[in-house]
C-alpha cells in the first residue's frame, strides 16, 4: 500500500516532517520494486535518516 503526507505508518508520525516525507518517498519505491511493507518501512526511515546526517555534514 503506498504512502503519502497525510498517511503513513505509525513509527514515522513522531519524525521530523522532512525526514518524514523522505521516508515515505524511499519506502514507496521499495514497495514498487516489490519489497515487503514491513521492510520498506524500516528501510525507508533508516536512509531517510542517514540522508539527511550525511546532508548536514557536508
Amino acid at each position: 500500500m503506498p504512502w503519502y503526507n497525510g498517511d503513513y505508518p505509525i513509527s514515522y508520525k513522531n519524525q521530523p516532517i522532512i525526514v518524514r516525507d523522505k521516508a515515505i518517498e524511499i519506502a514507496n519505491a521499495l514497495l514498487r520494486e516489490g519489497t515487503t511493507e514491513a521492510v520498506a518501512i524500516a528501510t525507508g526511515l533508516k536512509l531517510a535518516k542517514e540522508y539527511f546526517k550525511k546532508k548536514k555534514n557536508q
